[in-house]
């Protein structure tokens, strides 16, 4: 008897073990994450360098800007005398995969990655529209304030619209998505 089959039990047994697992039902598929909060930004020739590409810390740029239209969407407005909701950036990472260039349409995806007491942290990930083509991603941390710019925990409203997000939503700078497709031209 070879060593794999003495491992099997003789061979029988091992049999009997994948016959049984072959008769039991698939595990059901997870159900699919809902897209994510969405922003279509166009590349301005001013934010290329001098290689042709986006310039390094305009991905930051890129990442202010669709917090901020995430925000809106979430919040109704980005004025904290609305909201009742004030926070600082404290810490943002960005890692590069490739690069965008002068007339891209970035398609920036924000969701909410973790609410704590006095923090949260927005994950926005940069991909080229409309291959889909990963681009970058940026982490941010920020610390809810009270008006004096004292950390706050975050109000429990305000936790629950971080916590849910904004799927689905797509707001469209570029235009990209109101083009005929066939002449190129706004309907």
């Amino acid at each position: 008897m070879s060593n794999a089959a003495r491992v099997r039990g003789g061979g029988g047994a091992f049999r009997h073990i994948v016959a049984a697992v072959s008769r039991t039902a698939p595990a059901p598929e997870p159900e699919p994450e809902p897209e994510p909060f969405r922003l279509l930004l166009r590349v301005r020739y001013c934010e290329c360098d001098a290689q042709g590409i986006v310039f390094n810390a305009r991905w930051g740029d890129y990442a202010d800007i669709a917090s901020g239209e995430y925000v809106r969407a979430l919040l109704g407005s980005v004025d904290p005398a609305v909201t009742g909701a004030d926070w600082r950036l404290v810490k943002q990472t960005t890692e590069w995969r490739a690069p965008a260039r002068y007339d891209d349409v970035l398609d920036v995806r924000v969701r909410t990655l973790r609410v704590g007491t006095t923090s949260f942290v927005l994950e926005t990930e940069y991909r080229r529209h409309p291959d889909g083509a990963p681009l970058a991603r940026t982490e941010t941390v920020c610390v809810m304030v009270d008006p004096s710019g004292q950390k706050r925990p975050i109000p429990d409203e305000t936790r629950a619209v971080l916590e849910r997000g904004a799927p689905g939503v797509i707001v469209d700078h570029a235009a990209a998505l109101n083009r005929d497709r066939s002449s190129g031209r706004i309907p």
